[in-house]
């Protein structure tokens, strides 16, 4: 059998920068000049093509316009490649991942989106082991199936689903954490998979890229003694559909009444309000536990469940560009589109 075909996407970031000999800068990094940096890229075993996706940008500045334009260039391509590896910034890769989850219907092969801490130029940068390895698990199939079927996170010997995650750590190489969800695969001497926790697409149908997103939502992190003005003027913010709104513990809030009685009237004014918690280390919002959290669900506060900030963030996104009744969304917020919650 042929070698698989894996397109490796490069959007900017760290990874993409190497030290000018001259300046001492960084400066991006040419990928024609690729194999000097990754000598091991052959013994991988597959045809890899690399593509630049223009402009180049820090992962700071992502945003619903970048994730539709990088859904289609994947769509575009999707019959020609059996494997996809994005090359992103690390700060928000995690909301990439995300997106591309909702974005990418009916997903069959893998896209796994990687990055480093230190530019490949560095002598002790993560890059290099990072990429191979990414490369790696896209361009792995058995029985003529791949073994990754969905939209992950590859960062230092581990394997995320992509909506699952979130960065918790800006100096040390293990940059990412899955709190609420098993990890899909370890590299060490071998690549184990942990197939009981990876989605398989059956039966495999047509993938659909979707095209719309909106971005009218805030997120507002909940804290003792949060302004009552303050919180009227972020609800009062024209064109606003939605709110991630991030509680306390199993999903609890302050119980004075002009809080509930705000809370209360932008609902009824047909804007969304869901509820995560502030929780980064596991667990999930259940609002019937606590009576700090039943009289959010008593007011019509939505549950997140267990999802990451960022899946919440880019769900909503998705969910309000594909449908303008509030009905609909309410009807898939608190369900899962493709593994980013776990309901009990």
């Amino acid at each position: 059998m042929s070698n698989r075909s894996i397109l490796v996407i490069y959007t900017g970031g760290t990874i993409g920068m190497m030290v000018d000999p001259e300046s001492k800068a960084l400066k991006p990094f040419e990928f024609k000049n690729l194999q000097q940096q990754l000598p091991m890229l052959p013994l991988i075993g597959a045809d890899i093509t690399f593509k630049d996706m223009l402009p180049l940008i820090d992962s700071s500045d992502t945003n619903a316009d970048f994730w539709i334009r990088l859904a289609k260039m994947i769509g575009e391509e999707y019959d020609h490649y059996d494997g996809f590896v994005i090359l992103h910034g690390t700060d928000t890769m995690a909301y990439t991942a995300s997106a591309l989850s909702f974005l990418l219907e009916n997903l069959a092969k893998p896209v796994i989106l990687t990055g480093s801490q230190l530019p490949l130029g560095v002598i002790r940068t993560d890059g290099r082991r990072n990429i191979l390895n990414a490369i790696a698990i896209a361009a792995e199939y058995k029985d003529d199936k791949p073994m990754i079927q969905e939209v992950c996170i590859y960062f230092q010997n581990n394997l995320y689903r992509g909506n699952r995650t979130y960065k918790d750590n800006a100096s040390r190489f293990n940059a990412f954490s899955s709190p609420n969800y098993p990890k899909l695969a370890e590299v060490n001497t071998n690549i184990e998979y942990h197939k009981s926790f990876i989605h398989v697409e059956e039966p495999v149908k047509p993938l659909v890229v979707h095209d719309k997103m909106d971005d009218n939502i805030a997120i507002v992190k909940l804290y003792p003694g949060i302004r009552h003005d303050f919180l009227q003027s972020v609800f009062a913010t024209p064109g606003l559909r939605a709110i991630v709104m991030e509680t306390f513990g199993v999903g609890n809030a302050p119980t004075n009444p002009e809080f509930i009685q705000l809370l209360k009237e932008t609902v009824n004014k047909g804007i969304l309000i869901v509820n995560v918690t502030q929780c980064k280390g596991g667990g999930g919002v259940e609002m019937g536990r606590y009576l700090t959290g039943k009289h959010l669900a008593d007011v019509g506060i939505l549950s997140g469940h267990d999802m990451t900030t960022e899946a919440a963030v880019t769900k909503l996104m998705f969910l309000l560009g594909q449908y303008q009744s509030n009905e609909k969304v309410k009807q898939k917020i608190e369900n899962s589109l493709c593994g980013e919650l776990t309901i009990e």
